[in-house]
């Protein structure tokens, strides 16, 4: 695999593990992280990347572009459902984070982004 389809794959992985810390989150009224981070879309690896190194990566700007928007709605989404999971608002953050839920779509767009990035990148 290349260093981009590394990338891409690890920037799947990373957003995966999100749902199931934000459904501890949702369970327990606690997590590690605070909304106010998670918000931040170059606060985690995939974000450094993007706003390093990846831009040269990717096979045009649109697509970089597209993906950088979608990542950073994805933290905004991600960090919405975890202020309502921390502050009690246990039934808001599980309608927030359920299927159709705009953490869902967003999620999904951007999976299917990245594995759009890598299927053009390795053509």
């Amino acid at each position: 695999m290349s260093s981009f389809e590394d990338q891409v794959a690890a920037a799947i992985a990373a957003h995966g593990q999100w749902k199931s810390r934000l459904r501890t989150a949702i369970a327990s009224g606690k997590s590690e992280f605070s909304a106010e981070t998670v918000a931040k879309d170059n606060a985690c690896a995939v974000g450094a990347w993007l706003y390093g190194d990846g831009r040269r990566d990717f096979a045009n700007e649109a697509t970089f572009t597209a993906i950088r928007d979608l990542h950073a709605e994805f933290h905004r989404e991600a960090a919405s459902v975890l202020l309502l999971a921390l502050t009690g608002k246990k039934e808001a953050a599980e309608a927030a984070i359920a299927l159709g839920s705009a953490f869902g779509k967003t999620s999904a767009n951007l999976v299917s982004a990245l594995a759009r990035a890598r299927a053009q990148h390795a053509a």
